[in-house]
């Protein structure tokens, strides 16, 4: 989802070069597991899944992963149109992991009404598909509805990180007891939560440097989310060489988190949620949809950023950034409130509401 692009604003133009010094260091670090998506990176995530590893390594070295969005088929042809097309990009004869992608209370019926569960079953009866599972964005008791009526799946992927472990709206900890009470293992998506604890106040990044100053701060996420029981995966949206080399350099010989580093992830979550006004990860899944084209992520990192920002600085560089994105997508204050990007949020965030808080500090 986050592979580094030539064109920020294009989300298509990946640096196929740098991903595949990339591919090459994971691989040789003895890592295996990649994840892509029907719709990543203005859908050409799963062609350069096949030009940077596919076409490059022997199948049996590499485990990949897609999924199936609900938003790309009406028919249960479509589903079938789709893994196709799935399988001639990536250019493989199987996927090791395939995932009913994002379900939510929105998109839950439909994956039933097609039949997608037992859709799957079948693609693993055939021999085109090895594991099978979903990811998912809504509470627990969702959750434990659907693995209760499907014991055929075999994982679930879910947002689980330290800032979203007591979150009413993401229920990290509480969807992680649901997946643990079905004796299901756990894919982690968002360790890192798009970056955000990546970048952590400043106030947060003495606490940890203080503890461990030899550790990165992202390295803290994906430890929390890696030390949990019954996780047997934990993906992480690498955007650069710089990135995976830290990455890798710490998973290598992993060391689970102690009682007293969880209890500091307690603290610098406190600090981080009171200097946080808009928690978006940057999926981006609401602008593909989007009729008035607005950059909706970019808009809410730069306005986070802003709001980080000390209240008697005045102007800041990130004012210029935001009117140069308006010479290419729709301003804040052209949101028309028709809702799609609320409907596929899976942070379920009144995104109109925060286009509007944008506008007005932009000055519209």
């Amino acid at each position: 989802m986050r592979l580094p692009l030539l064109d920020p604003a294009d989300p298509a133009s990946i640096d196929v070069g740098q991903v595949k010094e990339m591919v090459d260091i994971f691989l040789d670090k003895g890592f295996t597991y990649f994840d892509t998506a029907w719709m990543y990176c203005g859908f050409n995530s799963e062609n350069v899944a096949k030009t940077a590893l596919v076409d490059r390594y022997p199948r049996e070295s590499f485990t990949l992963a897609t999924k199936l969005h609900a938003s790309f088929f009406e028919s249960l042809e479509g589903r079938d149109k789709v893994f196709q097309e799935q399988l001639a990009k990536t250019g493989v004869e199987y996927f090791d992991y395939y995932l009913l992608h994002g379900i939510s209370k929105n998109s839950y019926g439909k994956y039933e009404k097609f039949d997608c569960f037992h859709w799957l079953e079948e693609k693993k009866k055939q021999g085109l598909v090895k594991n099978i599972g979903f990811s998912y964005h809504d509470n627990a008791e969702l959750l434990d509805e659907i693995l209760t009526k499907h014991p055929e799946m075999e994982f679930v992927q879910l947002q689980l990180n330290y800032l979203d472990w007591e979150s009413e709206w993401i229920q990290s900890r509480k969807c992680y007891e649901v997946a643990v009470k079905h004796n299901i293992p756990v894919i982690v998506m968002e360790p890192v939560k798009g970056g955000t604890l990546a970048n952590v106040p400043e106030e947060a990044q003495t606490l940890l440097k203080g503890r461990r100053p030899d550790m990165s701060t992202p390295s803290w996420a994906i430890r929390f989310a890696a030390s949990l029981d019954n996780v047997m995966m934990v993906l992480s949206g690498m955007g650069s060489v710089e990135q995976m080399m830290d990455n890798v350099g710490y998973m290598e010989e992993f060391q689970p988190l102690t009682q007293e580093e969880n209890a500091l992830l307690k603290k610098v979550a406190d600090i981080i949620n009171s200097a946080t006004a808009v928690p978006c990860t940057g999926c981006s899944y609401c602008t593909d949809g989007c009729p008035m084209k607005i950059a909706i992520p970019q808009y809410f990192s730069l306005y986070n950023e802003d709001m980080r920002e000390s209240k008697d600085k005045g102007w800041t560089v990130n004012e210029t950034y935001y009117q140069d994105l308006t010479q290419e997508f729709g301003k804040a204050g052209d949101c028309i409130g028709c809702g799609q990007c609320e409907q596929i949020c899976p942070q379920h965030l009144p995104v109109i509401q925060h286009l509007k808080e944008v506008a007005a500090h932009y000055g519209q």
